[in-house]
C-alpha cells in the first residue's frame, strides 16, 4: 500500500490537511509506504492581494472551525502568484532528510501561514527551513537552487495534473493488486481512513485465496 500526498508549501488547505496526514502516518505505520510531493500552484491561483488572501483565510478557518486565523503577511502582490522558492527549499530539504520527512516543509508552511514570514525570498526560506532543521544553509540554498531539485518538482508537477486534479491536498491511494483511489481537496481522515482499510482488505482476501487456491490453471 502508497499514500501519495500532493501539496503545495503556501496552500491553506495543505496547512489544514496536515493533521490527517500526520494521523495516517501514525496509524498505518509500517503497513504503508508515505510519500509527499510538490504540486506547484500556477500563479493566478495565488490570491491577488493580501486582503484577498485574508479573506479566504477567514472563509477556511470558518470552515474548519479554527480557533486561530491563518496570517496573510507572506503574501506580496508584487511577486505576481510566482512563489517557487519555498517549494524548492522543502524539495531540497526531502533530499537532504529523506523522502518521508516532513520537518522542513511543515517549518515553512508555519512560518508563512501561521507567522506571516514573506518566505517567496529564498534567503528567508533557507533561514527558515535551516533553523527548523540544522541543515547547513549555504548547502541547502545550492541544492534549492540546482537544475535537479527544479525538474523534480516541475515532473511531481506535471504528475499531479496527468491525474486530472486541481484541488490540494490531493492523496493517492494504491494497492499491491492494482486498486487507486483518489481524494482531491479532502482535509479530513474519515473518507481516507475507510478508503484503505477496503484496500487493505481486498489485498488480504487476494492473500486468503491464493493459499486456498495456489495459481490459476494455465488452460
Amino acid at each position: 500500500m502508497k499514500v501519495t500526498y500532493y501539496l503545495e508549501v503556501l496552500s491553506s488547505w495543505c496547512h489544514w490537511a496536515e493533521p490527517t496526514w500526520a494521523e495516517l502516518k501514525r496509524r498505518y505505520s509500517g503497513s504503508v509506504e508515505f510519500e509527499w510531493k510538490i504540486a506547484l500552484m500556477r500563479p493566478e491561483d495565488f490570491p491577488v492581494s493580501r486582503a484577498q488572501c485574508e479573506w479566504f483565510y477567514r472563509r477556511s478557518g470558518t470552515m474548519m472551525r479554527s480557533p486561530y486565523m491563518l496570517n496573510a503577511g507572506w503574501h506580496e502582490s508584487s511577486r505576481a502568484g510566482h512563489y517557487p522558492a519555498p517549494n524548492l527549499v522543502a524539495e531540497a530539504g526531502k533530499l537532504l532528510e529523506g523522502a518521508s520527512s516532513d520537518r522542513i516543509r511543515l517549518a515553512l508552511t508555519h512560518a508563512a501561514v501561521r507567522e506571516g514570514v514573506p518566505i517567496g525570498d529564498i534567503e528567508k526560506a533557507v533561514a527558515v527551513a535551516a533553523a527548523a532543521s540544522g541543515v547547513d544553509p549555504t548547502t541547502l540554498r545550492g541544492l534549492a537552487e540546482s537544475p535537479e531539485v527544479r525538474e523534480r518538482i516541475d515532473a511531481s508537477t506535471r504528475e499531479f495534473f496527468a491525474h486530472q486534479l486541481s484541488q490540494r491536498p490531493a492523496f493517492i491511494i494504491e494497492s499491491a493488486i492494482g486498486d487507486k483511489a483518489v481524494f482531491s481537496g479532502l482535509t479530513k481522515a474519515e473518507p481516507l481512513i475507510a478508503a484503505i482499510e477496503a484496500m487493505v482488505s481486498d489485498v488480504n482476501g487476494y492473500a486468503t485465496a491464493a493459499a486456498h487456491l495456489g495459481k490459476p490453471p494455465s488452460a
